[in-house]
């Protein structure tokens, strides 16, 4: 039995029907059948290579952004990604820095702004995880992960660790092969990431990153979201085109299409997961049909939708 097993191999850090809306940004979503935290990268490794030996394939949630968790939960294990750690590499003019995975890549490119290190700006607002962005190729004002990559430590099905560069990655516009494995059902497991920086002025570097926090002050909505919801299409904006579909604002439940930006859907305290998946069904019938744009999810469904709409 999967329980008696786990119960072992974890011992006290197993958490049993942990509720898995407290560790999204969206506020939603159910139980996990069980929860264990991983506080290193090293550890982090080491619980999926035990989940793994005992026939599960983990679910690993980092920040909990661009996820959509169901009102069922989870059913198996999650494990919950605190490798945090951070260490910055000089390299006279070409700096770099090394960052486990479950580093919030917002705060990281703040600390880079306090040390006058410059590069990565563009994600001082990004909410997500460096594994998170590395795994999606995450983006805002122009900049993505693709353009900072160095190399990944990347955990494969074998348990063993290996260094990906980015022809391994394949990075394309909120996608890279970690994305396309994991739809296949075959899993890779980012470590940690190596970013590449520039040596920069401090007052210039914090006064862009100061821009950036206000731009998103002034444009997208405060509180629980998942962060953009569905991905821009060539030559236009989701949010567009879900405004011109007049959905800007539509409510189901506590669930919202943002009054603020159409491609952010707001839990304005009590939402369902249920109630947002049929605001994000809504949304993609009515550009479809107005506008004959399909548009894609950005935000990744997690757990057992069986019954939902």
């Amino acid at each position: 039995m999967v329980m008696p097993d786990l119960r072992a191999a974890f011992g006290a850090r197993l958490k049993l029907g942990e509720p898995l809306a407290r560790y999204t940004s969206a506020r939603v979503g159910g139980p996990a059948d069980f929860v264990a935290v991983a506080e290193s990268a090293a550890d982090l490794a080491d619980l999926v290579r035990t989940a793994r030996g005992l026939g599960l394939e983990p679910v690993i949630l980092g920040g909990g952004s661009n996820v959509l968790v169901s009102d069922a939960g989870v059913r198996g294990l999650v494990i919950l990604n605190r490798a945090r750690a951070v260490e910055f590499r000089a390299g006279g003019d070409r700096p770099t820095l090394w960052a486990e995975s479950g580093a919030n890549l917002g705060a990281v490119a703040r600390q880079c702004a306090a040390r006058g290190l410059g590069g990565l700006e563009w994600a001082a607002t990004v909410p997500g995880t460096v594994g998170g962005a590395v795994f999606g190729n995450a983006g805002a004002h122009g900049g993505d992960l693709a353009g900072n990559f160095v190399l990944a430590a990347i955990l494969q099905h074998d348990g063993q660790v290996a260094q990906w560069g980015p022809a391994e990655l394949a990075f394309a516009y909120r996608t890279s092969r970690l994305k396309q494995a994991k739809a296949q059902g075959r899993p890779l497991i980012v470590l940690g990431a190596e970013l590449a920086l520039t040596v920069g002025q401090a007052a210039a570097v914090q006064a862009q990153v100061e821009q950036y926090v206000a731009h998103r002050k002034r444009t997208q909505p405060p509180g629980a979201s998942t962060g953009s919801m569905f991905k821009n299409p060539p030559g236009d904006f989701a949010g567009r085109l879900i405004e011109a579909a007049g959905l800007k604002g539509t409510r189901l439940g506590q669930a919202e299409i943002s009054a603020l930006h159409a491609n952010f859907f707001v839990n304005l305290g009590e939402a369902h997961a249920a109630d947002v998946l049929a605001l994000i069904h809504q949304a993609h019938a009515a550009v479809l049909d107005r506008f004959g744009v399909d548009l894609e999810l950005e935000v990744e469904l997690i757990g057992d939708w069986t019954g939902a709409c």
